[in-house]
């Protein structure tokens, strides 16, 4: 897109207005979208294609449409967190990542839907609906960050943000069949993010390409791209234990093709064992579930005002006592000095994102320890990872390949990801006939 804008085959409004007529057209069925800032996406674009004509140009990233996840501060646009208790609040500042966003000449199209106040995998919300999975309809996007899967996966836009403290980035980048980062905890700025368990909230981006991918990290960071492609030589631990148990077979078999083209192109995958992950569970689980209580601990007396999953998790956390949570973080240190032992002679950790694909939106058995089974020990751990589409199911569901690397690694990450990429020849559908 920003070739062709550069090269005058279409103006920033028209790119935008593109853009806003596909999200207006897919919008009352997939329910990708909370908001829409149609007039105000408008007003930009004609801004920046001033600048163009005037020879300012801001970057790559100049007249580039992004949707950013409704929890993300929004100066002047509302930010309702997916809940009824911020319906209509609307923020006199924006987050620091939409600083940064803006300041590059991205171009925001509207608010994304979300689990309710983050907290949860489905994005079936109760007060502002489902976003609905755009490879079928009838299937949950996956969540917290799933109006931001589902848009980009439907090529509604080419960028979004999204949050991720259990997975809630690369799950529904799993489910649609789209990129998602998770980078090291701290990497990006949470400043101005609406926070769940602010010990494991990371931020990160969302897109169609591993390459569209680290250009929004390298802007969201501030870092420096490596120009390095090759992963000739990387050492990829592939877990058996744990994290290559109890998987479907379909993505048993669409990973383990994933592993075969990185090995193809010169890498080096071997099967390892890794520490006991189930107190790495329990510890991520408990810090989870004290942090969300007290974070919203000040909204306890408008039980009425929240979905019945979500007040049942407060509830839960409200249980847990002051010290059980910190002796929950000595053993937490503890884990994490154990695990990062690892590093000592890898690169990269490679296993599925998701030992599943997107369930029904009426399933009613709780799939959230399941779903986020593969993801949720390296929020915890705060370890990049990165989740691309490796296939389809033989439902015609995507399939997510998971990368993970020392912190700090991300350049390891979307190295190794744009090789397996280009190495796929199951393509992901897109733009699949909804049948909700």
């Amino acid at each position: 897109m920003g070739r062709r804008l550069r090269a005058r085959e279409f103006s920033v409004r028209e790119l935008t207005e593109q853009t806003l007529q596909g999200i207006e057209r897919a919008n009352p069925t997939l329910n990708a979208f909370i908001t829409i800032t149609r007039e105000q996406a408008l007003t930009r674009a004609d801004e920046l294609d001033a600048m163009l004509g005037r020879g300012e140009d801001l970057g790559p990233l100049h007249g580039i449409p992004v949707a950013h996840k409704d929890c993300f501060l929004t100066k002047g646009v509302r930010t309702t967190g997916g809940s009824k208790i911020f319906r209509d609040w609307v923020p006199d500042r924006d987050a620091e990542v939409v600083e940064r966003m803006n300041a590059v000449g991205m171009v925001m199209v509207g608010k994304t839907g979300l689990h309710e106040l983050t907290y949860g995998i489905t994005n079936v919300n109760p007060h502002y609906g489902p976003v609905h999975n755009p490879h079928d309809g009838t299937r949950v996007s996956g969540g917290s960050s799933g109006g931001s899967g589902a848009a980009v996966a439907a090529g509604l836009i080419p960028a979004a943000t999204g949050t991720d403290t259990g997975g809630s980035i690369r799950i529904p980048a799993s489910f649609c069949g789209c990129v998602g980062l998770k980078p090291t905890f701290g990497k990006i700025s949470r400043e101005g993010v609406m926070p769940l368990g602010p010990s494991q909230d990371h931020v990160g981006p969302m897109a169609s390409t591993v390459e569209d991918t680290a250009l929004l990290y390298r802007v969201m960071a501030g870092v420096i791209g490596s120009t390095d492609k090759s992963v000739d030589g990387l050492r990829i631990g592939l877990p058996e234990n744990y994290f290559w148990e109890d998987l479907a077979p379909d993505v048993r078999f669409l990973c383990r093709g994933a592993v075969q083209i990185i090995g193809a192109l010169g890498a080096k995958p071997r099967e390892i064992r890794v520490p006991d992950v189930n107190p790495l569970m329990d510890v991520a689980r408990t810090t989870l579930l004290y942090e969300g209580a007290r974070t919203l601990r000040k909204h306890s007396t408008r039980e009425e005002d929240f979905g019945a999953d979500v007040w049942a998790l407060l509830e839960q956390g409200m249980k847990i006592s002051d010290g059980e949570f910190q002796k929950s973080q000595v053993r937490r240190a503890e884990l994490s000095a154990h695990f990062a032992k690892l590093w000592d002679d890898l690169d990269l950790l490679m296993m599925p994102t998701t030992p599943i694909t997107a369930f029904p939106i009426d399933t009613k058995e709780d799939l959230r320890p399941q779903t986020t089974r593969l993801t949720r020990p390296f929020n915890l751990l705060g370890w990049p990872a990165l989740s691309l589409p490796c296939g389809a199911s033989s439902e015609g569901l995507p399939v997510g390949i998971q990368l993970v690397a020392a912190p700090g690694k991300e350049h390891l990450l979307l190295r190794a990801g744009e090789a397996i990429e280009a190495g796929v020849k199951i393509p992901i559908k897109k733009r699949a006939p909804l049948k909700c």
